[in-house]
């Protein structure tokens, strides 16, 4: 496959690459697509909150609860599975928890039984240090 070059505004012409390139081009992983800063990404929670921080203290104590009533209400594998964890698939991301929120979307995409009981094992494990975090970032004293 080679790269594009621009020939005219709308017409592209295939350039192919060097081979011998990919020899001499070190190779350098990717970022991540979400930043990885643990269980909450700070800096999305302060955007989504406009850096209010009485509100970042109200929309993580919402979700503390609302996530401990969910999970336990997916210990019997409820008909209403995907949905929860649809929930808590949203919850998650408008907090910043991306690796809960990506634990929910796997459970929320599970066919069987068995799958959905390892995919809950994850949530609850990602929900867990998701909740730790949460705790320390409330238990810091509030700026006036």
């Amino acid at each position: 496959m080679g790269s594009w070059t621009a020939t005219h505004p709308r017409t592209l012409t295939p350039v192919p690459l060097n081979p011998a390139s990919a020899d001499w081009i070190p190779w350098m992983p990717s970022p991540p697509l979400v930043p990885d800063e643990g269980f909450i990404d700070t800096a999305h929670l302060k955007r989504m909150t406009l850096g209010d921080e009485a509100l970042q203290r109200e929309v993580l104590t919402l979700f503390v609860r609302q996530s401990t009533d969910l999970v336990a209400r997916l210990a019997n594998f409820p008909a209403d599975m995907a949905a929860i964890a649809h929930t808590l698939k949203g919850s998650a991301r408008g907090i910043g928890a991306f690796p809960a929120a990506s634990s929910a979307e796997r459970l929320e995409r599970c066919a069987d039984r068995r799958s959905a009981n390892d995919a809950i094992s994850e949530l609850k494990e990602a929900l867990s240090g998701t909740v730790r975090a949460i705790d320390d970032l409330l238990s810091v004293p509030r700026k006036n």
